[in-house]
């Protein structure tokens, strides 16, 4: 199917182009044609949608390609297909789809088949796809073993085949934003407008004033998914009553938060429902003039969005006089550098304006003064993307997709020490323990679930036992935890809150613009502290003492940069400390008073020792130590000076004698129970 079918006229009575735009072009792709009537054109039409619908014609094998399926091999899994079906003559289709959400199973590899639902095949790599394809189309097994769900169960008929929204992993999400994600084409507008792409805009454009669509946002009580939570409605008000002859929006897709990947995935998997959005924005506050504020870091989004925008201008849905509105509105790509800073919305107008990215005093707020000094509305992707589903389904409809009194569903990039990672879209208030344990399937086997931090550097982390907390606005923050843009990384036994902590503050340190002193500041020397309290203590007393002096400071530095900070992410930069002291304060205590990391994460507070009784003196571990701290003759018992072991149990895995033990802490007497030790050797034993 050529591109852009369903936008192309059927005969030489179709007469709307982008420079003779029609207002019924979008009703006329589901219903036309309408403006003429001919049974031929009818049919021709109906046959166009019903192929753009399904996507493509006979077998469709719709191949993973998002970042992660491209990561595992999906390109060449895509030359090994086409390769297959030429060698065989089977008449097939290979389409290129986003990633579905379940990223720690990529790549997928969707099979459409006239007889048969689409059935999603998983684990594929360029070394099995030809098994999968055999067991297909040579040996007629559909039910194989790379079959998502399961697929040795049953009578071997079609009837009970599990299908993806059926498996664990689909079955408590609630799938808006992700809904076309991995299951269409994502360059084609035909595909998105079969899946019924761009219906709202033409119904703002054509039967609702802007102020209505604002009106219509905030009804539905859709709040920024981007981190802070703002009334988006609310928002766009505010922009539309300020008067001015210019004004722009914005969308946000600078995505810096470390495990965060959720605007990638959309933007990748179905970037024009993003592009609508925009576009509805831009007519609810009378903005002519768009931007898509994209980290470079994301080619491959970048790549799908130009495609999309430039599809669009094609036919007329972006440019002047859009669906004959009298309303016209363009989107450039403005691609940033990376700064976490740009995250915060006036950085990113510093940024697109051509400046340093550096957050500035509010008021005046960008609604009120932004780009250029015009009003400005400034969305996240995922905020975006909700935007068409509250115009054409309605604002109660989106209220009652929650759970709780926050409206909606929130999508959240499920990461760490889980067995089942990737893109979760979830009802905002469902308990966080069903995500962690019913869609992410618990901890690791043999580990127990310790923690899991919410919200990015930005956020907090919440303990195992508070885990039944709605997952809303209001109830995180009870915990010292945020929303955020939807960050969701779990930590079992092995991980060290207070290496988390100075993890996310180092993080944050790097990150931060300099513009204020308490963030630029108080990041530094937060991070100082947790480093000295993740190292050894060496020295006198006093420094000892300031060692023990550093948590008490700690506490107190880290509420006055939440205080103080010129901006939001200065003002939640401490939230990992806070929320790690409030419920972990017994790590503290262990690092400071015992110089022990209980996670045992913490390799420079290990201290080994050598059991002289087993030591043959083979040198062994002498030779591997990287810091020169084991000393001793051959054939004589080895020692470890402590003050230059680093910690990092090279010995304890080279030692053949078994003869390597770790201390609990650095108190005398304290010993992990050794392990099995080796027989003694006879020339020791001599």
């Amino acid at each position: 199917m050529k591109p852009n079918q369903l936008t192309s006229p059927c005969c030489s009575q179709c007469w709307h182009t982008a420079a003779n735009p029609c207002r019924k072009l979008i009703d006329c792709v589901a219903s036309g044609p309408l403006c003429h009537t001919d049974e031929k054109c009818r049919k021709e039409r109906a046959r166009r949608l019903s192929l753009a619908r399904r996507g493509g014609e006979g077998d469709l094998l719709f191949v993973g390609t998002g970042t992660c399926g491209l990561a595992n091999g999906a390109s060449r899994i895509m030359r090994h297909i086409r390769l297959f079906f030429e060698t065989t003559r089977i008449p097939a289709t290979v389409i290129e789809v986003g990633c579905v959400g379940y990223c720690q199973r990529e790549v997928f590899v969707d099979l459409l088949t006239e007889s048969a639902p689409r059935l999603s095949y998983c684990d594929v790599t360029p070394d099995n796809v030809t098994e999968l394809l055999e067991e297909i189309y040579v040996r007629g097994n559909l039910r194989n073993r790379f079959l998502l769900g399961r697929w040795d169960d049953g009578d071997g008929s079609l009837s009970d085949i599990p299908l993806l929204q059926d498996t664990p992993f689909f079955k408590r999400q609630c799938k808006v934003v992700l809904e076309n994600c991995g299951r269409i084409d994502p360059s084609s507008l035909d595909a998105a407008l079969a899946a019924g792409a761009f219906k709202a805009a033409a119904r703002a454009l054509q039967t609702m004033t802007p102020a209505e669509v604002c009106d219509s946002v905030l009804e539905s009580g859709l709040r920024g998914r981007g981190g802070a939570g703002f009334p988006t409605g609310q928002k766009w008000r505010v922009a539309h009553d300020t008067v001015s002859a210019q004004k722009y929006v914005i969308c946000n897709a600078d995505e810096g938060d470390p495990g965060a990947f959720m605007d990638r995935a959309i933007l990748e998997g179905d970037p024009f429902r993003v592009l609508e959005g925009l576009l509805i924005a831009a007519y609810a506050i009378g903005a002519s003039k768009g931007y898509i504020y994209c980290r470079a870091e994301y080619p491959l989004a970048i790549e799908r969005l130009q495609g999309a925008i430039a599809q669009c201008r094609e036919v007329g849905l972006l440019g002047h006089n859009i669906l004959d509105s009298l309303f016209s509105f363009d989107v450039t790509i403005k691609q940033g550098a990376g700064a976490f800073v740009c995250g915060e919305e006036t950085a990113i107008l510093a940024s697109v304006e051509g400046g340093r990215g550096m957050p500035r005093p509010r008021p005046p707020f960008p609604a009120v003064s932004g780009l250029h000094g015009k009003p400005t509305a400034l969305n996240n992707v995922e905020t975006l993307a909700n935007v068409p589903l509250i115009i054409g389904r309605g604002a109660g409809w989106f209220k009652g997709l929650s759970m709780g009194p926050s409206a909606g569903t929130k999508v959240f990039a499920l990461s760490g020490a889980i067995q089942n990672t990737g893109l979760v879209e979830v009802p905002i208030g469902i308990p966080l323990r069903e995500i962690i344990y019913d869609i992410g399937g618990g901890a690791l086997p043999g580990h127990r679930i310790k923690a899991v931090q919410m919200g990015g550097p930005s956020g907090g982390c919440i303990p195992e036992d508070k885990m039944d907390v709605p997952v809303d606005y209001a109830s995180l923050q009870q915990l010292g935890a945020i929303m955020g843009s939807g960050g969701m990384v779990v930590m079992d036994e092995k991980s060290c809150m207070v290496d988390v902590a100075k993890f996310f503050m180092e993080f944050i340190r790097n990150e931060s613009c300099g513009k204020c002193s308490p963030c630029r500041e108080g990041t530094i020397r937060m991070h100082e502290i947790l480093t000295m309290l993740t190292e050894k203590p060496v020295g006198d007393e006093i420094r000892r003492l300031e060692r023990f002096r550093g948590i008490l400071h700690l506490e107190e530095l880290a509420q006055t940069v939440k205080e103080t900070s010129l901006c939001g992410l200065g003002q939640t930069a401490a939230n990992p400390v806070l929320s790690t002291l409030r419920f972990f304060r017994d790590e503290y205590e262990a690092h400071i008073f015992e110089n022990r990391c209980p996670a045992g994460a913490c390799k420079a507070l290990k201290t080994f020792s050598i059991d002289t009784d087993l030591c043959i003196g083979c040198t062994v571990c002498k030779k591997k130590c990287p810091s020169d701290a084991i000393i001793g003759e051959r054939k004589q018992a080895h020692y470890i000076i402590a003050d230059k072991c680093i910690g990092c149990g090279t010995c304890i895995q080279a030692c053949p004698q078994k003869a390597i033990f770790e201390l609990v802490s650095g108190l005398p007497g304290q010993v992990v129970p050794k392990p099995e030790p080796a027989q003694p050797s006879p020339m020791k034993s001599a």
